[in-house]
């Protein structure tokens, strides 16, 4: 397992040529230049404007084009396009899958081509895919359009991940990593809303409701695409997009980078490439906090969403009131987030054993928020027939659970010693996300309707598994904390 530096005052020397500040005389004077923190702010709140919509739009509508299927099925799916059930579920098992494949090379042409270029292909890439898979018939064309969805949505999520680290400090990123999820939320509360209109358009122009549902919502994504291309900046070293827009002054492009690696000289770029020593080095130091803690973690979470889709039917709703309570569920799910975005956790894994008690470690957030919602779990457990009472105690625990990914995902990047290893962690992150969802998918059966005792067992074990991971991992990183504090090295810790 890797170890960080941890530095009391970063210092900047290198910086100016790492950033490749301009040599000429005006750039050559405002690098001398501080900002005052009132500026600082100003800046911050700028890129929250240029950065986080594009990315948070690009993710809305990655969500709509991966679950839209799940709408189209009620509109003679199967029947239209000649697959049976156990054909479909195949298929949606192959997407997870060629993510999960393709994830860590993805990331890596990330490194070279960098986020406009980059992420910008791949969402144009996806929304074609997602187009065309109008116009598929028989197994082989649904198999061919759900891995190639798979391919080029992959890196999306840790791309996006990364690019933020870029642009903040450490005790921005936690808050905006939040934000950022609330587009992949925003998309599950509103898409059986769309979809609910766009299925009723069977017939015009002979075409079915659900292919009049890609078509439309696959030129959605184009359209993002094409959009994130052309406003999207470079990087904080060349703010400016590829089409020339200008968002930043020239005092603040200066320091949009400068100031970030100050604040933890870790996030300096050495190349355009990862090594594959790197890649193995990375790969080492996160394997058992990515798969064990984020698979134990997301699994239950994931089955937390997936009951939602059979509770509202249980209770014998209609599908437009089923909708309208799975968006509600989702509203509180996005609220829950918004909390964690306004709450003063300044930098997850600050570990100080003299100072104030407050909630900044990582992973005692995550055990607090599991014990929870694991007794909404358990109240869910109870043999009542009350669907009102299950439902309601089901989006309490799901609202409990949502900051499990933005969580994660910033307690890995503050364990990572170079933008390469960074970019290498986030990837797997997204891969164990991905294979937790394939695994939730299987805990629910349907011989074990309608209250699906089993179903909730395992979840609690699967809650249990993960408050023990996270224990087990801060014990280890405490102990060897303070091994390094005896031998000399308290300037190397690990965080948690």
């Amino acid at each position: 397992m890797r170890l960080r530096a941890e530095y009391s005052s970063p210092p900047l020397d290198g910086v100016d040529k790492l950033a490749k500040v301009d040599t000429s005389p005006i750039s050559t004077t405002l690098s001398t230049e501080e900002l005052t923190p009132e500026e600082e702010k100003k800046l911050v709140w700028k890129i929250d404007r240029v950065v986080l919509p594009t990315l948070m739009l690009g993710f809305m509508v990655l969500q709509l084009d991966r679950a839209n299927i799940g709408n189209a099925l009620t509109d003679y799916f199967f029947r239209d396009v000649g697959i049976t059930q156990n054909q479909f579920n195949t298929g949606q098992l192959v997407l997870p899958l060629a993510i999960i494949l393709v994830e860590i090379p993805c990331n890596m042409i990330l490194f070279r081509l960098g986020p406009a270029i980059w992420i910008g292909i791949q969402i144009f890439a996806w929304g074609t895919v997602a187009t065309l898979q109008a116009f598929q018939k028989g197994l082989a064309a649904f198999l061919i359009t759900r891995i190639l969805l798979g391919i080029c949505e992959a890196g999306f999520v840790p791309a996006s991940l990364y690019t933020l680290t870029t642009w903040y400090k450490q005790n921005e990123t936690s808050k905006r990593f939040a934000i950022f999820y609330i587009g992949n939320l925003s998309a599950g509360a509103t898409s059986g809303l769309i979809a609910y209109g766009i299925l009723h358009m069977r017939g015009i122009r002979g075409l079915a409701g659900w292919q009049w549902l890609f078509i439309i919502e696959g030129l959605l994504t184009i359209i993002v695409g094409f959009l994130f291309i052309a406003v999207f900046p470079k990087d904080p070293e060349n703010p400016t997009s590829l089409f020339g827009f200008h968002y930043f002054t020239e005092k603040e492009a200066a320091f949009l980078s400068r100031r970030v690696i100050a604040d933890d000289p870790r996030k300096a770029k050495g190349g355009n490439s990862i090594s594959l020593k790197q890649l193995k080095g990375a790969v080492g130091d996160h394997f058992k906090l990515t798969t064990g803690n984020v698979d134990a973690d997301g699994t239950d979470c994931c089955c937390l969403v997936n009951e939602l889709e059979h509770v509202p039917s249980s209770i014998n709703y209609n599908r437009w009131t089923s909708t309208c309570l799975r968006i509600r569920c989702l509203c509180a799910h996005s609220g829950r987030i918004f909390w964690f975005r306004k709450t003063r956790i300044k930098r997850f894994g600050d570990y100080r054993p003299m100072g104030p008690v407050e909630i900044k470690q990582g992973g005692v957030v995550m055990s607090f928020l599991r014990a929870h919602y694991a007794v909404g779990d358990l109240l869910i457990l109870v043999r009542s027939l009350n669907g009102h009472l299950r439902f309601a105690l089901l989006t309490l625990a799901i609202a409990f659970c949502a900051v499990w990914q933005p969580v994660n995902a910033s307690w890995m990047t503050m364990n990572s010693r170079s933008p390469e290893e960074r970019s290498i962690a986030l990837a797997m992150f997204t891969m164990a996300t991905n294979l937790a969802g394939i695994v939730s998918s299987h805990v629910f059966q349907e011989n074990d309707r309608p209250l699906y005792v089993v179903g909730w067992n395992v979840n609690i074990c699967l809650i249990s598994a993960h408050v023990a991971i996270v224990i087990g991992t801060i014990l280890r990183y405490m102990m060897l904390n303070r091994k390094y504090k005896r031998g000399g090295r308290s300037g190397e810790s690990y965080t948690y």
